[in-house]
């Protein structure tokens, strides 16, 4: 199955987060199998997307949500709600021009 690039989507509810890819496949993440949640940077902005949530689960896996997707707004709300969310490396993440990892959460 094939999905338009367009019509790829993320969603982000009470059980988790989900993302449609592009080939159809889907990546997904449920709040009660969270471990980490980490930012990645890339010098790649500001023409390219350059900034990434990566949610990743219990046993590995997990979902990649680009910060410049509609739905980051409604994810960033339910991360800083986590507790223990790491606001220094969130800023911090948020502001670099640099590759990088940023751990902002760990269960």
């Amino acid at each position: 199955m094939s999905v338009n690039p367009s019509e790829a989507g993320i969603t982000v509810d009470d059980e988790g987060v989900r993302r449609l890819l592009a080939d159809g496949t889907q990546e997904a993440v449920a709040w009660a199998d969270l471990a980490e949640v980490a930012i990645r940077t890339t010098p790649e902005g500001p023409w390219k997307e350059d900034v990434f949530f990566l949610l990743m689960r219990e046993g590995g896996g997990g979902c990649a949500v680009p910060a410049g997707h509609p739905s980051a707004d409604d994810l960033m709300s339910r991360l800083q709600s986590l507790p223990s969310f790491d606001n220094d490396a969130f800023v911090e993440a948020m502001t670099t021009t640099e590759d990088g990892l940023f751990v902002i959460w760990q269960r």
